[in-house]
């Protein structure tokens, strides 16, 4: 008999990632080109944005076609299975993102969707997508014509079985054919309609407000298995060693999903793209690694964070661009406003179909029938506006009641006259709390209601109340806090401590595709909260020049304010992409112009106002004002690199960020890097002449190796220690020590501190032995080291225990 062939151990976590982001222009070969020097880093494994099949020309490849497929214009199957024989060759491993939220809506490339639209709700693939068809008459539909169908008729033309619109095709209904035009569109399993029509019409859940891609149902176990069976294949063969889970809050049930993920992986390492709000906790249920680390994120950045300066600056906004309180003056008050907007514009098919659903139920009870579908609309913005988190979960972490409190409740009823039409609210609260029993429909509804309000949150925060409030755009970053953008050493060590202890094999990042802005555009932004009154006349003096020089003034002073933030941040030399990035902007914000309604006019003055001013004369002034802060700008940069790769759980660095990396938000960031290896083959023999750039190459690979090297220092049997320093800069100097062996001590606030005098007689307590400082040409330390002398040369020291006798 022939043996069974058994499948590989699982791999242990990574103990670091390296994203690369595929795409036609960065296929696998060119990332297998990358392996010696990305190995040399000192990263684990590879970290590939999705690799199955997408649609054509794709440069994210979020938008997936064919799961059963690798991606062929990235090389297909064998060009990924030689990726991983070049990464195993130099001992790497590779981790995948995947998507099991949704597809691509493109019919002529995604065969199930095309199925569906061919047979209708008969199809075997009907199961795979959430279409409410009975809201549609039997009919899907789709917005994806440019005008009214009576306007465009004379574009459709009908092409054996297909029915083609410019680029598009869609599927004819057998036996349809040779209808008129007319009868032949009542006739399909479909509607094609103006696009502007899927606000208000669409019947199929989609991912967030995007219409072109679908949502798939993989809570049915027969769609589960059909999705992610290569890439269970890819895992059992070895190809691919971990995942990362894009969007879980978008499923019915996560931690069902995830349950049957993990028994399918054999417990893998996975992580879940979970944006958790300020407090809120990863379910614990949860059979994953953790998350991949927006929330590490926000520690990081918030404790390069000067709190009293943010409040200060805070107050310089609010009299710089004097903003309406709902519309960018006040945090919670901006993103109630927009929370609104999106209910009743961007999802107000989905608004609708809760609507209808919560009706419905009601109408089965007779205690409940005689609440008006308007007032259970009513409850539902009411109480979806309140919503804190991106979603109350149906089973398993955090309990909607958490979320769903009382106080909320009690606010929801405001918006009603009558006390009695006010119970709606308690009614659904219930139906979301699941008090008023179980059951298919009762089940739907709370999942639909969980899987809106976290649409809603991306949508109303993310993609909206970001670019309104904009007192320190280094807050406004994905699960950023804007309203309590500071977080202080004490915070940030039981952060740590709390991942150590729960979550040690998390993920932790800095820089992703989806940041808005790279870390050090933010390390170059946050400067600001320890000088906001500088940056004050800093405004007033580009301001006037921009007005003398080139007579184009801003067409509001909020993006005035937003445009010369995010130029000192971005740097100098400017280019296209700080003008495409600030047009981004004010579409996302929504106030004067959007992707849907655009106002030329404005969009031409900001154009106007961005070339005389962040891109023109003015920006001399500006890069000498950000030169007086380069030094402290460093501080910030190496500081947050050496946290993020120290610090508990498994930093996952983003492509070209082991070196400086200046880059706003997508598509900027999401470029392919050039890597250039000889910088890190000659890294050590010029060093007295290191830039910023190789500073922080130092620090990274310096750390990475040291990961690499040991371990047992980071992972979860490994512990973490606070240490404090002491004297007049102690509350300057954050360190820890990992497992007793290693000490990582980074500057804090060095503006305010070279303001209080520097560290003079500060000293930081090593624990017992003999310290060598692995970024500081191998000087050693015992007992208590004096901090100016370990900063000596870096404003970031990386310390590790010696014994006498031992090999250094």
């Amino acid at each position: 008999m022939t043996p069974e062939r058994s499948e590989p151990a699982v791999p242990p976590p990574p103990t670091a990632t390296y994203r690369l982001q595929l795409q036609p222009e960065f296929p696998f070969a060119a990332a297998e080109a990358a392996v010696p020097y990305l190995a040399s880093l000192g990263v684990s494994h590879l970290h590939l944005s999705p690799v199955l099949e997408a649609v054509p020309g794709s440069t994210h490849g979020y938008d997936v076609v064919d799961h059963a497929r690798v991606r062929d214009e990235l090389g297909g199957e064998e060009g990924l299975r030689a990726l991983s024989r070049t990464a195993r060759a130099h001992g790497l491993g590779l981790v995948v993102d995947i998507v099991p939220n949704h597809m691509a809506a493109v019919p002529r490339h995604n065969h199930a969707l095309w199925e569906v639209l061919r047979e209708g709700p008969d199809s075997p693939f009907a199961r795979w997508f959430d279409i409410d068809w009975d809201a549609g008459g039997g009919q899907v539909l789709l917005p994806v014509l440019g005008r009214g169908v009576g306007d465009e008729l004379e574009r459709l033309r009908v092409d054996g079985d297909v029915l083609r619109y410019h680029e598009h095709a869609f599927p004819i209904r057998a036996g349809t054919e040779e209808l008129p035009l007319p009868r032949l569109l009542d006739a399909q399993w479909y509607r094609l309609s103006w696009w502007r029509l899927a606000r208000t019409e669409l019947n199929y859940r989609r991912f967030f407000t995007i219409s072109d891609l679908i949502g798939v149902r993989v809570e049915d176990p027969e769609v589960f298995d059909a999705t992610h069976a290569k890439i269970l294949e890819l895992l059992r063969e070895g190809v691919v060693e971990g995942l990362r889970i894009d969007h879980p809050d978008g499923l019915a049930d996560p931690g069902a999903y995830l349950q049957r993920l993990h028994e399918a992986t054999r417990g893998r390492w996975t992580v879940v793209e979970k944006i958790l709000g300020d407090g809120e906790q990863l379910p614990a249920a949860w059979p994953v690694a953790g998350t991949t680390g927006y929330d590490a994120l926000r520690h990081l950045d918030g404790l390069f964070t000067d709190p009293a300066g943010a409040g200060g600056l805070l107050g310089q906004y609010r009299r710089f661009t004097a903003p309406p309180v709902d519309r960018g003056g006040d945090w919670g008050a901006t993103v109630r406003r927009a929370a609104y907007k999106v209910l009743t514009h961007e999802l107000a098919a989905e608004t609708d179909r809760l609507t209808r659903e919560a009706t419905a139920l009601c109408a089965r009870d007779p205690a409940l029938r005689d609440h008006a579908p308007w007032a259970l609309r009513t409850a539902l913005l009411e109480l979806l506006v309140r919503l804190p988190v991106y979603r109350p979960y149906v089973s398993g972490g955090v309990e909607p009641a958490s979320v769903l409190t009382v106080g909320a409740a009690e606010e929801a009823k405001a918006a009603f006259a009558v006390r009695e039409e006010a119970e709606a609210v308690d009614v659904v609260r219930d139906l979301v709390l699941g008090r008023l029993g179980s059951g298919p429909a009762l089940d739907g509804f709370r999942a639909r209601f969980a899987q809106t309000s976290s649409a809603l949150r991306a949508k109303a925060v993310e993609d909206t109340a970001f670019y309104r409030h904009a007192p320190l755009l280094s807050a406004a970053e994905v699960g950023g806090s804007p309203e309590r953008p500071a977080v202080s050493p004490e915070a940030f060590h039981a952060y740590c401590a709390r991942v150590q202890r729960d979550w040690p094999y998390a993920g932790t990042v800095l820089t992703t595709h989806d940041t808005k802005r790279s870390a050090d555009v933010r390390a170059g932004i946050s400067v600001l909260t320890q000088c906001p009154e500088q940056w004050a006349d800093l405004l007033v003096e580009v301001t006037e020049q921009t007005a003398r020089v080139g007579g184009a003034s801003a067409p509001d002073p909020q993006l005035a304010w937003a445009a010369w933030q995010t130029a000192v941040g971005f740097g100098f030399p400017y280019d296209e992409r700080l003008q495409k990035a600030l047009l981004k902007h004010v579409r996302e914000a929504g106030l004067h112009t959007s992707w849907t309604e655009p106002n030329e006019a404005y969009e031409k003055a900001v154009t106007a106002f961005v070339e005389a001013g962040p891109c023109g004369p003015p920006l001399y002034t500006v890069a000498e004002f950000a030169g007086a802060l380069r030094p402290h700008v460093r501080a910030n940069l190496l500081g947050a690199a050496l946290l993020q790769l120290a610090m508990p759980g498994v930093p996952d660095l983003y492509q070209g960020t082991e070196n400086e990396y200046r880059a706003l938000v997508d598509p900027d960031n999401r470029r392919p890097v050039r890597f250039q290896p000889h910088v890190l083959e000659h890294l050590e023999q010029h060093r007295d002449r290191w830039d910023l750039s190789e500073e922080k190459l130092a620090v990274t690979t310096t750390a990475l190796r040291l990961r690499r090297r040991r371990p047992e220092l980071f992972g979860g049997a490994a512990t973490y220690e606070p240490l404090a320093a002491r004297g007049p800069g102690a509350a300057h100097c954050v360190a820890f020590s990992r497992s007793g062996e290693l000490i990582a001590a980074v500057t804090r606030l060095s503006l305010r501190l070279a303001e209080a005098g520097g560290w003079g007689s500060t000293e930081l307590a090593l624990p017992e032995g003999r310290w060598v400082d692995l970024l500081g040409r191998g000087r050693e330390f015992t007992g208590h080291a004096r901090v100016e002398e370990l900063f000596g040369e870096l404003p970031v020291a990386l310390l590790e225990r010696v014994s006498a006798g031992a090999d250094e």
